[in-house]
């Protein structure tokens, strides 16, 4: 079996180019910049908020068809095309990471002159595999699972 794993899920948005939606590894899911788009392609208005919250289910989606879950996201970058806009998706962001007791994961974020299809906002991520409804990960026990968490509360 091969240590690297393409995810592609119908319940996300569909790439814009020649890569993946995601690459799972032993060690991490790597999860491609999300567009704040419908899982068909389409590109609604709506606020800055709202665009978040879509690059935000987009994740989710991804996470979800990896076996994994938000809860263990350790790192994400934003990208905005303006950053008066920075408020308003950190008020989006902070509903979803770092809730119900889970670590508030890395991130950067940065202002970029263009992003693709016309897009104010996009967000990539790194999270560990597995874990989602499995109390000791994939492939793991749960001892292995309480040593992570003791890792990351110190």
């Amino acid at each position: 079996m091969s240590e690297l794993r393409a995810i592609d899920t119908k319940d996300a948005c569909p790439v814009a180019g020649p890569y993946s939606q995601a690459l799972l590894t032993p060690h991490a899911l790597y999860i491609s910049g999300q567009l704040p788009a419908l899982a068909s392609g389409e590109l609604p208005s709506g606020s800055m908020a709202y665009k978040t919250s879509l690059c935000i289910a987009n994740i989710r989606a991804i996470l979800s068809a990896s076996g994994s879950s938000i809860a263990r996201v350790v790192k994400t970058t934003v990208f905005l095309t303006d950053m008066k806009n920075f408020a308003e998706v950190n008020g989006e962001y902070e509903k979803h990471f770092g809730v119900d007791g889970a670590p508030k994961p890395a991130r950067s974020c940065v202002a970029v002159h263009q992003l693709p299809k016309g897009v104010e906002v996009e967000i990539e991520c790194i999270a560990l595999p597995g874990g989602a409804g499995d109390e000791g990960g994939a492939g793991g026990s749960q001892e292995k699972e309480e040593g992570e968490r003791r890792v990351l509360d110190h």
